[in-house]
């Protein structure tokens, strides 16, 4: 690895997808996503080259599309969603507690979407877009033992909604 940073093009290249992914997650728009993404490079043309630390690039992109999205939810009223995308997903692996049901892709996005924001972001991040707790922690603006507290409650909480729906599915005189 040479000491020179990635040029502009080389973060667009590694980034992009992820970010608009990210960003849809978020904001379930595809053309709001776009913005949002578009918004985070620009502000890494203007700022980019005051981060110290060139590791931390990805963390820094993903903290930028976060607050344009917060800000883009704040002029809206709106509150901050991030959903699970299952075309892109394998369903969840399976824990190792007896509890833990099998799902579908879909049914595992209608359970991410009960979830609050506050537990699906997380969630989100380090599951599906492979932040660290350290990157979800400067992502977020939140304490990284936040971070391992949240994804602890998310993942309870998932696990009681899915166990809600799969006794919703099978008939009432089923007995196993």
């Amino acid at each position: 690895m040479s000491d020179s940073p990635p040029s502009f093009e080389q973060i667009v290249d590694a980034h992009y997808q992820g970010l608009f992914r990210f960003a849809v997650s978020m904001c379930r728009n595809e053309a709001v996503a776009q913005d949002l993404v578009q918004q985070t490079f620009l502000q890494w043309a203007r700022k980019g080259h005051m981060l110290r630390d060139g590791s931390k690039v990805k963390t820094w992109l993903y903290t930028t599309i976060y607050r344009e999205w917060l800000s883009i939810a704040r002029r809206e009223k709106k509150h901050e969603q991030v959903e699970f995308e299952p075309d892109l997903h394998s369903p969840a692996q399976q824990d190792d507690e007896e509890q833990t049901p099998r799902v579908d892709a879909v049914t595992l996005q209608k359970a991410l979407d009960q979830l609050d924001p506050a537990y699906r972001a997380p969630l989100v991040l380090f599951y599906l877009k492979e932040l660290s707790y350290r990157e979800i922690a400067e992502s977020l603006g939140i304490p990284i033992g936040t971070v391992m507290s949240r994804l602890s409650r998310a993942k309870d909480h998932l696990r009681r909604i899915l166990l809600k729906f799969e006794e919703n599915i099978l008939p009432a005189s089923f007995t196993p």
